[in-house]
């Protein structure tokens, strides 16, 4: 029988360890991102998410007047300037692309910068971004909001 002699594993350069842990980091982040309570799903099973102009997003009575709310999945804020007026604008900040989380007094805030944008027309009202969110297309059907 032949006998092998038995080297120790060397351990692995720090290369690999710090491309492990970037990517572990990386799919961390990007499973936080997409794991948010969607609260715009229909409750209902038998209700149809898709209307003429695309997938549902709301009801128009869940966007308060004055106000949005932002959709993270479809990468949207929609918002209701004055009663009956929707108006939808990409959620992604145009000074570093961060994604906007607020809205409060008919403004939505960016959270990395504190950049500020108009509900009414997604314009810049407190940089550090100097240009507007831009406009995304929805169709108002009923009472159903709908990316078009």
């Amino acid at each position: 029988m032949a006998s092998e002699s038995i080297h120790p594993a060397s351990a692995p350069s720090r290369r690999v360890v710090v491309a492990a842990v970037g990517a572990a980091g990386l799919a961390l982040t990007l499973n936080a991102c997409g794991s948010e309570d969607d609260s715009s799903s229909s409750s209902s099973s038998s209700s149809s998410d898709t209307a003429a102009g695309g997938s549902v997003l709301a009801k128009t009575s869940d966007i308060p007047e004055g106000g949005g709310k932002i959709f993270k999945d479809s990468g949207v804020v929609v918002t209701q300037p004055t009663a009956g007026e929707f108006r939808a604008f990409s959620s992604k900040c145009t000074h570093q692309g961060c994604a906007v989380t607020g809205i409060t007094n008919g403004v939505i805030t960016c959270p990395c910068h504190k950049s500020e944008f108009s509900v009414t027309d997604g314009s810049v009202k407190k940089g550090p971004a100097t240009q507007p969110l831009p406009e995304e297309k929805i169709t108002v059907s009923g009472d159903s909001i709908s990316l078009a």
